[in-house]
């Protein structure tokens, strides 16, 4: 028998065994890292990236999870698809846009009820978790320019109406799609426009309306843009837009799986205002800064730093 052949075949063998362990427990720690790993994702405009930003940073800071972004992602029914698949665990939604665009309900201005029927159905029909309002509410903003505003004496959407015949409107894509959205506003309000919507991206509608290539947008109430070109929103006098209070959507089985989500995320409850929101638009719009940044500073100012 040559012993020393022998040798060399237990010698690889046994090495063949311990990389097999090694890679096996690699495996392992690999797909322990991935089974850890929550996906919070966000829609296409600066307030989602930055309320995103703030989610994914609580999450990290007072979890051991790991954070995908999917920030960005899309509109809403691209991010509920998401959530709906399991595609993304969590993101910031409005009730509004719940109750009218996703569920097609009848709007109601009952902020309270919007909300508990918007919680009871996701939870019923999805498997998706409403959590508690974030504080501030989001509502679309009909906006024109000051000027306008003053020369016309207009406070509200119905003083606006003797004037729009002579006014081009610009919207968002999914304005004009939304149950929540034009076809609803211009019947509510009675609203003729000389010419049909210019449709653009939502980033782009203010500067539109500055360069007086429109002269009546649909925009959120929490834009930083309109404070720096110092534009009126106009009063929705006849309640036709139902409350967008901010609320973190997270899937139940994702809250079932990974408990520790609950707590963290309940620590943001009320803790951002509509001015709050409005500034850190305004940081990122404006300012230049980083959705990141932002994030940062407004965890850290309002005491939701890393234990």
């Amino acid at each position: 028998m040559n012993w020393k052949n022998l040798y060399q075949r237990i010698f690889a063998w046994g090495m063949a065994g311990l990389l097999l362990a090694f890679a096996i427990a690699g495996c392992q720690t690999f797909s322990d890292r991935a089974s850890k790993t929550v996906v919070v994702a966000s829609k296409n405009f600066t307030e989602q990236i930055i309320l995103g930003e703030i989610l994914s940073q609580q999450i990290e800071n007072f979890t051991n999870l790991n954070v995908q972004r999917k920030l960005n992602l899309g509109g809403t029914f691209i991010c509920h698809e998401g959530i709906k698949s399991g595609e993304i665990d969590t993101y910031v939604e409005y009730t509004g846009t719940s109750l009218q665009a996703i569920l097609e309900k009848d709007t109601n201005a009952n902020a309270q009820k919007v909300y508990q029927t918007v919680k009871d159905t996701y939870q019923n029909q999805f498997g998706i978790e409403v959590m508690s309002p974030l504080g501030f509410n989001n509502t679309f903003a009909i906006v024109i320019r000051q000027e306008d505003a003053q020369q016309y004496n207009l406070e509200t959407i119905s003083d606006a109406a003797e004037y729009t015949s002579q006014w081009t409107p610009g919207f968002g894509y999914e304005f004009v799609e939304r149950e929540d959205g034009y076809s609803g506003l211009v019947e509510t309000y009675d609203l003729e426009f000389q010419n049909d919507p210019k449709l653009m991206e939502l980033g782009l509608i203010y500067q539109a309306l500055v360069e007086k290539r429109v002269d009546l947008v649909a925009g959120n109430s929490t834009d930083g843009l309109i404070q720096k070109f110092d534009l009126t929103i106009l009063e929705d006098n006849k309640n036709y837009f139902p409350p967008y209070e901010a609320v973190p959507l997270v899937r139940q089985d994702t809250l079932e799986k990974y408990p520790q989500l609950r707590q963290a995320i309940n620590l943001l409850a009320g803790k951002i205002s509509a001015e709050k929101m409005q500034q850190m638009n305004y940081a990122v719009d404006v300012e230049n800064r980083t959705a990141k940044a932002v994030a940062a500073e407004f965890l850290q100012s309002s005491g939701l730093v890393k234990p």
